[in-house]
């Protein structure tokens, strides 16, 4: 984890550089550094997260990705504070250079220690290529790329619906993403207890039942306030599938590192062809109609959750 914020850190620091000489170059060079740093930071913190979490005997990863929201909430209000104060884009870039892998430092130092392989596992190497074999890896990375892309298209194109969809106004399209986004965060605290209560299975099942109300309300509901509605109950129903499918991921701490990686991968395709595939579509049939396509992604969620019950550690 202090890797992949050190590469961010340079990353940024390359990106402020860029921004701050008005050159191409170095900015296109740091975004590939900060892509790298943070899969390698996100890989490894929720590897820490389900092992947490696999030591106290509760469900905790639901929370740690509340903070995760919370996060961007706070980062959206330091950008926005900081541009109000006309403080120049590229001295903020570099100001979070600096202060990412100095945090990292200090958090990093208080991880539980690492346990020691086990004799017969010291010489299997990362074991991804084998994860990548694994019907349940696989099938779990598809429940996260399904959750994903529904969390996705609404933090891209939510706004956009109220605004190009219902004739909104922008201030309402932005209280419609504060909304979802204020949902997920709430939904993310409240489901560990949800999880201990009646299972991974069933929580996101009705997760996904809950997106899709959501997604109809503000698809087909045909106004403005009914719309607002259906932002909450997507924001609820998203929250869960990506920090559930990590724990899943996770549930044999020998090979917790090697699955995690491969859900990551497979669930980081959503934020990389979701919002693509949704402007294309609503370029010819408008955002509306576009997003029906997050209703197969919730299918998706839907047959996969089975994939997500507890594994007994080899």
């Amino acid at each position: 984890m202090l890797g992949g914020a050190v590469t961010l850190g340079a990353g940024l620091g390359l990106t402020a550089l860029g921004l701050g000489s008005g050159t191409v170059a170095p900015a296109a060079a740091g975004l590939v550094l900060v892509g790298l740093g943070i899969g390698v930071w996100d890989v490894s913190m929720n590897v820490e997260g389900a092992d947490v979490e696999r030591r106290l005997g509760r469900s905790l990863m639901p929370r740690l990705h509340a903070a995760f929201s919370l996060g961007t909430v706070a980062g959206a209000g330091i950008g926005t504070a900081t541009a109000a104060a006309s403080i120049p884009i590229a001295a903020q870039v570099g100001a979070i250079a600096v202060l990412s892998p100095l945090l990292m430092i200090w958090s990093t130092r208080r991880f539980l220690p690492r346990a020691a392989p086990a004799p017969e596992q010291e010489t299997k190497g990362s074991g991804v290529l084998q994860a990548w074999r694994e019907p349940r890896t696989l099938l779990v990375g598809l429940l996260v790329l399904a959750f994903a892309f529904t969390e996705g298209s609404a933090n891209d194109w939510i706004a956009v619906a109220l605004v190009d969809g219902h004739g909104s106004s922008e201030t309402v399209g932005a209280i419609a993403f504060g909304l979802f986004v204020a949902a997920m965060t709430v939904g993310r605290l409240a489901g560990g207890a949800l999880l201990e209560r009646f299972g991974r299975v069933a929580v996101l099942r009705a997760t996904a039942v809950c997106a899709l109300v959501g997604l109809l309300l503000v698809l087909l509901g045909g106004s403005t306030p009914v719309a607002l509605v259906g932002a909450l109950f997507w924001g609820v129903g998203a929250s869960l599938g990506f920090p559930v499918g990590m724990s899943a991921a996770a549930d044999d701490p020998a090979r917790a590192a090697a699955r995690v990686s491969v859900v990551s991968s497979i669930g980081y395709t959503a934020f990389l062809a979701g919002p693509p595939l949704i402007g294309l579509l609503a370029e010819h049939d408008g955002i509306l109609v576009a997003l029906f396509v997050v209703v197969g992604a919730l299918l998706l969620g839907l047959l996969a959750s089975g994939a997500t019950r507890p594994l007994t550690p080899s």
